[in-house]
């Protein structure tokens, strides 16, 4: 794996999604973020997906698995109107050269969405649903400045996110993304090339994805997104997941893949059915992708998100491509010696988390607990009863004094925050997931110089620029 996740180098990071700046954006809080993270000594800001989300405005369901979101940054960053002879046209023709394989349809997808009244394309008329070209072509003449408008919006969002991204490199700081392994069906993945995804002739999927029934769940988990046509994906030597990698790699150093198990085997529900529980277990052809994206990129800059039960073929696949995988410490206040998120058992080759954005705060983790089950986890950070600590600075220096080679902790967590400030409920659509920001007076003057003094003390503070 890529040096930054050898033990000589251990490092930590804090995840925090944009939209939970405090103004939700990229702007100037973005700056003020990178410079205190710098002053901190914190060398890798972790965000979740940045494309544009549906209307649940989960990051995790988005129109695209390629275009960034508009509402990431600020208006007056995008409100250029780029015409030839400007000095970045050359930058922005290259560009649109290199992407133009998904930066057409996303535009023509958009308008006609727009145009439809934000209607899913599954429910457009069929010379639109269906793809009929003549119809496409007379769309793209009466729409063809707003569908270019679009196009060179997307340009500024490349653009500004190559400013933030070598802003944060002047400060020794990492961006680390998420890549979610499935796409929504209300895609333009899924409408511009069906023939890439598991849909009958009326482009309705005839398996969806999920998770099958287990100790959690007595249903299984049912998310709905399109399988992949891994036959079809194989044959065209995986140019959608190439293009998409790359894409990923021009805007982050560090790259999730969540529900990394679905590139060993998949769960398969039939459409019609409305639980997981009458799925199967499909394998897939993961490993010839990796390997094919290995040959032409070299060393791969990914995370596999191996969390939940695992089995000996996806831990085979991950280690045969050397990724590092993940472990959460709210994960391990069990009775069971083996359990590999305790601390002991955390490897050097692994992103330990003291959560992630689908678990509760630290904090309100930690209060749901019974006296008794609050004790017990005193007792196994700190080999005491210790009373005097809070539970966020236990949690620290376990995960700081870890094997693993890097540390991320949620902002949230840092900041001693309660269940009012958790990112996600799984399973819920409600009204506060995702939309938890933070407020700078609510960083206490001390954590930065607090945080470094700790990093220092754990090896894991990182020689970092001057600038």
């Amino acid at each position: 794996m890529t040096a930054a996740l050898l033990p000589d180098q251990r490092q930590a990071g804090i995840l925090l999604h944009p939209t939970s700046l405090p103004s939700g954006r990229l702007g100037e809080d973005a700056i003020r973020w990178l410079d205190w993270l710098k002053e901190a000594g914190i060398s890798v800001w972790q965000v979740l997906p940045i494309g544009v989300p549906l209307s649940d405005l989960s990051p995790y369901q988005s129109t695209s698995a390629f275009a960034l979101d508009p509402n990431l940054f600020p208006a007056t960053a995008l409100d250029t109107d780029l015409q030839s002879g400007d000095a970045r046209w050359p930058l922005f023709t290259r560009w649109y050269t290199e992407n133009n394989a998904w930066l057409d349809d996303f535009a023509l997808f958009m308008e006609l969405k727009t145009q439809l009244g934000g209607l899913e394309w599954f429910h457009w008329p069929d010379h639109y649903r269906l793809r009929d070209p003549a119809s496409l072509l007379q769309f793209r003449t009466d729409h063809a400045k707003p569908i270019f408008a679009r196009i060179k919006q997307q340009f500024e969002c490349w653009y500004q996110w190559q400013q933030l991204r070598q802003a944060a490199q002047q400060r020794g700081i990492r961006l680390f993304g998420d890549m979610p392994i499935f796409v929504a069906y209300d895609s333009a993945d899924v409408w511009a090339h069906p023939e890439r995804f598991l849909l009958d002739e009326q482009r309705h999927p005839t398996f969806v994805t999920g998770v099958p029934p287990d100790y959690f769940s007595e249903t299984g988990q049912r998310w709905g997104n399109p399988h992949y046509n891994w036959d079809f994906m194989q044959a065209e030597q995986f140019q959608w997941w190439r293009e998409r990698l790359r894409y990923h790699f021009d805007c982050f150093d560090l790259v999730r893949i969540d529900h990394f198990r679905g590139l060993e085997a998949v769960w398969m529900i039939p459409n019609d059915s409305e639980t997981a529980i009458n799925g199967h277990w499909q394998k897939v052809v993961g490993d010839q992708l990796l390997e094919k994206v290995q040959s032409e990129m070299g060393i791969l800059p990914l995370v596999a998100e191996d969390l939940g039960i695992i089995t000996h073929e996806v831990n085979a696949l991950r280690n045969r491509f050397h990724l590092p995988g993940m472990a959460v410490l709210q994960f391990a206040f069990d009775h069971f010696a083996d359990n590999p998120h305790k601390p002991h058992n955390v490897r050097e080759n692994t992103v330990y988390y003291s959560g992630t954005h689908d678990n509760d705060t630290l904090l309100g983790w930690f209060n749901s607990l019974s006296t008794l089950q609050q004790d017990w986890a005193r007792a196994m950070l700190s080999n005491s009863t210790d009373t005097t600590s809070s539970i966020s600075a236990l949690v620290m220096e376990a995960l700081f004094a870890s094997r693993a080679g890097l540390v991320m902790l949620p902002w949230q967590d840092l900041l001693e925050l309660g269940s009012e400030a958790r990112m996600n409920t799984p399973g819920t659509v409600g009204a506060h997931n995702w939309q938890w920001r933070f407020t700078w007076n609510q960083v206490p003057e001390t954590l930065a110089t607090t945080l470094r003094k700790k990093l220092a003390q754990h090896q894991r503070l990182q020689p970092q620029p001057d600038s």
